[in-house]
């Protein structure tokens, strides 16, 4: 990687001591004084690299075509004294040939002041060289923007983890992986909505803002509303503004693509900010919501990859349906030997210490099941599977178990380690729901920051009479 100055630490200031940005400003200078804009405002293209490609595949070697192509693209890489560039645009790379039988001397002189990095507009004709390199013989040059800061060295490219994420820009430039990477989640998002509006979904959007803290355990970013004088929180979930839709009778089935924040930590699986997408359907359980799940996931991975069979990690990723469901409690047994449906809060605390969990002495039976579960058995599960029958303890907003109390109609589809869907039989009755959210006003008293508040609205809301419903949320981030 070649020397580059970090970006000015002083925000009114550009870098001046560094050595490889002096001669691109001589440069620059050179051009505006021929004349030349070096930052114009427009220009017209009529193709890109990709399509230039494949429409003269079949162009023999050494063949002049009198086909006049306009093309646009940033100079990656410069040989025999610029006579070849190679002009790389968003869909790939094209080689322009720039010869005085061609080029006029104002454009032969132009060569000598463009860099590796410079945008560049070219006309002229379609040619295959003798070995074979399908290329553009030039016939007119334009700078489009004169690149003062030289790119990473080719071979090794942006490597600094810290560097491509802040400099994100470089990284797309470089790698073309991280290209495609954004372009997957593009397709990803918009295949969302098609399917989820094919079957029968309405978009809304729900407020950012929120004056109560809901809808997840999480710890929230704080703003305050300076006109209103009030703390406001940027949502952790859209979940309680997306039910209320659902009691206010505007569509039976509901969903929201947006960001969501939570001031948390920093990982692969964690980001403090994230797109998620939520859903509710009434008249349905979380065994809808399983199947939706599948059908979702399987066309997104066909979307994105081509096939329901996805390499990752060194895994190949099955996300075709049906997938397994596996009830928590009988994958921590699996793994440990421990059979918490058989133990009291007491006894859980102490099957999780014995598990190398971090264990507080007043964790309920519920949480130390989870504990359990999150230490020994969530990374070990990589091809998809539905875990089920979360603990009431730790699920404020979903319903009891039609089988047992002390479990929840929940479950988290698990893919390669990560949770990448989790969804409820909502909880409807509101006071079911109101001493829930007693309980989780006590826990935050009690020191968990990540604790709900009280949101007596959205219990007004289900005293009005919530359906039955099933609801999911989606990380489409990590997908």
């Amino acid at each position: 990687m070649t020397d580059r100055a970090a970006p000015p630490t002083d925000a009114t200031d550009l870098p001046s001591d560094n050595p490889l940005r002096a001669p691109r400003l001589e440069k620059l200078d050179a051009l505006r004084a021929a004349g030349i804009d070096p930052y114009p405002y427009r220009f017209d293209k009529d193709q890109d690299a990709a399509a230039l490609q494949e429409h003269y595949a079949e162009l023999a070697p050494d063949t002049q075509t009198d086909d006049m192509v306009r093309i646009a693209g940033r100079v990656r890489a410069m040989r025999n004294n610029g006579m070849f560039i190679d002009l790389h645009d968003a869909t790939g790379k094209i080689q322009i040939f720039c010869h005085k039988d061609f080029l006029a001397e104002d454009g032969l002189a132009l060569l000598k002041l463009l860099d590796i990095g410079d945008l560049l507009g070219v006309e002229g004709r379609v040619r295959r060289t003798k070995r074979g390199e399908l290329s553009v013989a030039v016939n007119g040059l334009t700078v489009l923007a004169k690149a003062l800061l030289p790119l990473p060295e080719k071979y090794h490219g942006l490597t600094d983890v810290e560097a491509r994420y802040r400099q994100r820009y470089l990284d797309l430039i470089m790698n073309e992986s991280s290209r495609d990477t954004l372009r997957a989640r593009s397709r990803i998002i918009a295949e969302t909505r098609t399917f989820m509006t094919g079957r029968g979904f309405l978009e809304v959007e729900t407020p950012m803002l929120h004056p109560i803290l809901g809808g997840a355990a999480a710890k929230p970013f704080v703003t305050h509303h300076n006109a209103l004088e009030t703390d406001l929180f940027l949502r952790i979930a859209p979940e309680l503004y997306l039910k209320r839709l659902i009691v206010g009778g505007l569509s039976e089935r509901v969903f929201e693509i947006n960001r969501s924040f939570r001031n948390e930590g920093l990982s692969p699986r964690h980001n403090p900010e994230f797109t998620m997408m939520e859903l509710y359907q009434a008249y349905a359980d979380y065994h809808d919501m399983m199947a939706l799940a599948e059908d979702l996931m399987a066309r997104l991975a066909e979307v994105a990859t081509g096939s329901t069979k996805v390499a990752y990690d060194g895994n190949e990723i099955d996300f075709a349906g049906p997938y397994p469901r596996r009830r928590m409690s009988d994958l921590v047994q699996e793994t440990t030997g421990i059979d918490f449906m058989g133990l009291d809060a007491e006894g859980a605390r102490r099957a999780a210490e014995s598990q190398g969990c971090e264990v507080a002495g007043a964790e309920k039976w519920g949480e130390s099941l989870e504990k359990v579960y999150g230490h020994r058995v969530e990374h070990t599960l990589i091809q998809p599977v539905h875990v089920t029958d979360f603990p009431r303890d730790i699920s404020p907003l979903a319903k009891v178990h039609r089988q047992d109390e002390r479990l929840t109609e929940r479950f988290e589809t698990l893919v390669n380690g990560w949770e990448v869907a989790n969804a409820f039989s909502e909880l409807t009755d509101p006071l079911d729901q109101h001493e829930r959210f007693k309980a989780q006003v006590a826990a935050r008293e009690a020191g968990d920051e990540e604790a709900q508040m009280m949101d007596l609205d959205y219990v007004t809301a289900l005293e009005h009479g919530l359906p039955p419903t099933g609801g999911m949320g989606v990380g489409l981030d990590r997908l």
